[in-house]
């Protein structure tokens, strides 16, 4: 078998952030329930220094099989290192991710070098701004 034709066979979790309460999570839930989320985890907080007591919940219940899906990549961190810790763990224990807007789905192979791309872009674009 392929690894581009294997499928997490777990639930699909969702997480959702807002950074401030005038913000609505609306949108982002919709979309992760379009997704087929069993459970959708919402947390109204700064992406780099507040807690996340909902991702944390998330976190403790997703089981390996599991995916978790995100509306947007930087709904589950801000910074380059914080998606790479979170992308480590997940994948250390067994756990998929999936990101909606920007079509990561890290299940299949192309899924996982998409989002190898977008951390490298990224990196780059950051050094080259401290350069100048």
């Amino acid at each position: 078998m392929s690894t581009d034709t294997f499928r997490a066979t777990g639930h699909l979790l969702g997480y959702a952030r807002v950074s401030t309460s005038d913000q609505v999570v609306q949108l982002q839930h919709d979309a992760r329930t379009a997704a087929g989320c069993y459970r959708i985890f919402a947390d109204t907080a700064s992406g780099e220094f507040e807690s996340h007591p909902e991702l944390n919940k998330l976190l403790d219940q997703i089981r390996p099989g599991d995916t978790l899906v995100v509306w947007r990549l930087d709904r589950l961190g801000r910074s380059i290192r914080h998606l790479i810790n979170h992308m480590n763990a997940l994948q250390q224990r067994g756990i998929e991710f999936k990101s909606l807007q920007e079509n990561i789905d890290t299940s299949y192979s192309g899924g996982t070098l998409v989002f190898n791309i977008f951390v490298s872009l990224a990196e780059f674009e950051r050094e080259l701004s401290h350069s100048y």
